[in-house]
């Protein structure tokens, strides 16, 4: 699952607000250890591009699965 929200996140980079609705379900539709992955991963590649959205997703509570 975690390599499939990549694959998608990859394929909105150009579009900030589908970036933003993509991050949350994927954050959502992943275990603790996997959000911590892919929090991880989304700061190395898009943190130049989408700093803002990621700030504010990744620091917002957001009821995630866990």
């Amino acid at each position: 699952m975690l390599e499939s929200c990549k694959i998608v996140l990859n394929g909105v980079r150009d579009d900030k607000q589908l970036f933003r609705k993509e991050l949350i379900k994927s954050l959502a539709w992943l275990n603790t250890n996997d959000q911590k992955q892919l929090s991880r991963w989304v700061k190395e590649n898009f943190y130049n591009q989408h700093a803002d959205v990621i700030n504010e997703i990744l620091l917002t509570k957001y009821d995630y699965a866990s």
